[in-house]
């Protein structure tokens, strides 16, 4: 434990307060404050886990900005975590102290990952594969099973497709590009030109560059394509798709794109992850394999949080950013 976790361990394991990344108004990462808070009481069908590390996601910057689907503050922001079962509500068969776990709490709702303990229901967890560090296990859930729903569950992508992933350096862009090549895919990835490279370390068999080259511009129509970017890009998206294509969208769309993909016969869809313990445990086995791997941009603890939070703003990160708790 990092030495402000030190400091609570007597009071933490009496029940009593832990330390939290809060927020008691909404605003830019200056709103975030690391304040003592009640520990959190499991109930039947949760567990307590004791946090090592959280992933940081971009709608975690939305939402401290303008709490989105979030009540009104104060509030602890975060959905991905990896840690230690501490303590088991009535009813849970599947995990019991002890074991080290990793998982997305119900997004959005089961917020809170972003404190030394959280609490979050049973099957949004599965256990963290040996090999596999807190910190690699924690930059993967939500982004990892945000892709592994649009890709697998969604698209229903199969061996020998064709495939165009926006945004591909990016959090869910890195994880989508090794699911897909993991199911035999034929990749391409749009992204800056000084990060094609490591797109095509992590199996990207094509790379657009968004600043100089028109993604439209194609010898070949996708059968699927993966938008993290929304707006404009989603209606575009649908020109480069064969009809009967999919295109999966992780951000509002762009009005038009609706009836220009039912005039092209696409299918256009909205996606909002959801915790999902057998993606879970697909994205467990595949990383156990060394077929997943999230790129680690940068670890910060929590009291460093609101920096991490301005870096991820700006948009420039590949890969994933972690908080380490402990």
């Amino acid at each position: 434990m990092n030495a402000t976790t030190t400091a609570t361990d007597s009071r933490n394991a009496a029940g009593e307060v832990m330390f939290a990344l809060r927020q008691t108004s909404l605003g830019g990462p200056e709103v975030l404050q690391l304040a003592e808070v009640p520990r959190p009481v499991v109930g039947p069908g949760e567990i307590l886990i004791g946090v090592h590390a959280a992933g940081l996601n971009p709608t975690d910057f939305k939402h401290r900005a303008s709490r989105i689907f979030l009540p009104a503050p104060p509030f602890t922001l975060g959905w991905d975590v990896s840690g230690t079962v501490v303590s088991t509500g009535p009813g849970v068969t599947l995990f019991q102290p002890g074991d080290d776990v990793f998982g997305m709490l119900p997004y959005p709702h089961g917020v809170g990952s972003h404190a030394e303990y959280v609490a979050g229901p049973t099957r949004a967890f599965v256990i963290k594969p040996a090999g596999v560090s807190h910190i690699q296990a924690a930059a993967l859930p939500l982004a990892a099973l945000t892709a592994w729903q649009a890709l697998v569950d969604t698209a229903r992508l199969r061996r020998g497709q064709r495939v165009l992933i926006h945004a591909a350096a990016g959090g869910v862009g890195h994880l989508a590009v090794q699911i897909a090549k993991e199911l035999g895919a034929h990749v391409t990835g749009t992204a800056s030109a000084p990060k094609h490279s490591f797109l095509s370390e992590i199996g990207a068999d094509a790379c657009v560059d968004y600043r100089s080259e028109d993604f439209t511009d194609i010898d070949e129509p996708y059968d699927v394509v993966l938008d993290s970017l929304g707006g404009a890009t989603s209606t575009r998206s649908v020109r480069v798709l064969r009809p009967g294509g999919s295109l999966v969208s992780l951000q509002r769309s762009d009005p038009d794109t609706a009836a220009v993909a039912e005039t092209a016969q696409v299918r256009a869809v909205g996606l909002i992850v959801e915790h999902d313990q057998a993606g879970m445990q697909a994205i467990a086995d595949l990383a156990a394999r060394g077929r997943l791997r999230a790129h680690i941009s940068a670890v910060f603890t929590l009291a460093e949080a609101a920096r991490a939070h301005a870096v991820g703003e700006a948009g420039r990160t590949t890969g994933k950013l972690v908080i380490s708790v402990c």
